[in-house]
């Protein structure tokens, strides 16, 4: 019999196969299923942007281009950095990848040696420690609690620094959370970083989608020195609804960028031609569609606070996100008790039986490091979103 690599038996397959394949089967039947689970934008992209693909199709764009992006697309990286975010990189220290999945893969496989740690603040979103055992790193988990707003401070990341320690994985905003950092916290936890000589990789897909007035603050532009050791993660599948298009990027130390774009070129090579024409438009091309995405999203947030604030009774809790489509659901308040004799013991099983039960997907805590409750997703109509809660707040009250 021949045996998978040990590099790859060392991932852990997702937990959320079963209940995904259990709601497509219910759908399949007819169910009808409310679908929490969505990690992407129920928005189509803006027309604006799907018309610069077709244009690139029709004037034959289809060929190879450079395995690090199109010299314009990362010139507007470069551009949309410096706007944004007060950071000047050189269009070099840029490489456009297959997804900000690809662009995390490309950062921790570049600098990540065996038995290096890898500081994740948890909850983490649920990829980062298989990237990192996969590259042969090894996860060093520092949880955050729900009193804290689901954020680390910088004296616990300083405690759990070790000589081993590599790089920080921060993520802000935050899947699965929605925290959503703050300057003097980032520059608290820089501090850290640049007093140890941690590598950050700073993931910030999410930017764009931040709410109640706040700022995203980007940890590599809090000081020359974090900038040297911050990897910057971004891209347009959220801020531009353009999921399915698979187009990330970083911005890093030039050393770092070079060793990526000449391993990428061994292994993908350059990002689908068209969808990097069609990223270039999302950048330099009218704001508006996404500015409407983000207000509609924010209304869904307050409405979901708002009828979650209406269920205080039934036990389960939840902290206000300032950012992202998130929403953790505590449910740890009601474990212990049972449903239909059945006793509640975790978040894996609350996920099951809200969907055999309730007909809700969501996704268990315990993917993310946190097995107190559930992630709900507000990438939804405000119908379904209302519906699907009230038969959460349902399945709650017949707990016993």
């Amino acid at each position: 019999m021949i045996k998978v690599s040990d590099r790859v038996s060392a991932i852990s397959p997702s937990m959320t196969l079963a209940i995904s394949a259990k709601a497509n089967e219910l759908k399949a039947a007819g169910e009808r299923v409310i679908n929490f689970g969505v990690g992407e934008p129920d928005f189509n992209t803006p027309e604006h942007i799907c018309n610069a693909a077709k244009k690139a199709i029709d004037e034959g764009r289809t060929k190879y281009v450079a395995a690090a992006g199109l010299p314009a697309l990362k010139k507007a990286i470069a551009a949309k950095l410096k706007r944004d975010n007060g950071l000047d990189y050189d269009p070099s220290q840029i490489v456009v990848s297959n997804g900000a999945k690809h662009s995390i893969f490309n950062a921790v496989f570049a600098t990540v040696n065996d038995g290096d740690e890898v500081i994740i603040p948890a909850p983490y979103w649920l990829t980062y420690p298989e990237v990192v055992k996969s590259c042969g790193g090894v996860p060093v988990y520092v949880y955050a609690d729900a009193k804290d707003g689901y954020k680390v401070t910088a004296e616990k990341i300083e405690a759990a620094v070790t000589p081993r320690t590599k790089m920080l994985i921060l993520n802000t905003p935050c899947n699965p959370t929605g925290a959503v950092y703050g300057r003097d916290e980032l520059a608290a936890i820089a501090a850290v970083c640049e007093r140890h000589n941690i590598l950050v990789l700073s993931d910030e897909i999410y930017e764009k989608l931040i709410y109640g007035g706040l700022k995203h603050y980007s940890i590599a532009s809090l000081s020359p020195a974090m900038k040297e050791l911050a990897i910057v993660i971004n891209g347009v599948s959220k801020s531009y609804a353009m999921t399915g298009w698979r187009l990330g990027y970083l911005a890093c130390p030039p050393q770092i960028a070079k060793a990526i774009a000449s391993f990428q070129s061994h292994s993908t090579s350059n990002v689908n031609t068209i969808t990097q024409y069609a990223a270039l438009a999302a950048l330099e091309g009218d704001e508006q569609p996404m500015r409407n995405m983000v207000a509609a999203f924010e209304n869904r947030r307050n409405a979901a606070a708002k009828i979650l604030d209406g269920m205080k009774d039934s036990g389960l809790t939840y902290v206000m996100p300032d950012g992202a489509f998130y929403i953790m659901l505590g449910f740890g308040k009601l474990y212990g008790k049972c449903y239909g004799g059945e006793k509640i013991t975790g978040s894996m099983q609350v996920a099951d039986l809200l969907l055999t039960e309730k007909k809700v997907a969501l996704t268990p805590g315990i993917c993310f490091g946190d097995d107190s409750g559930v992630r709900i997703s507000y990438a939804l109509s405000e119908s379904d979103l209302k519906e699907g809660l009230e038969r959460i707040a349902d399945f709650a009250a017949q707990l016993k």
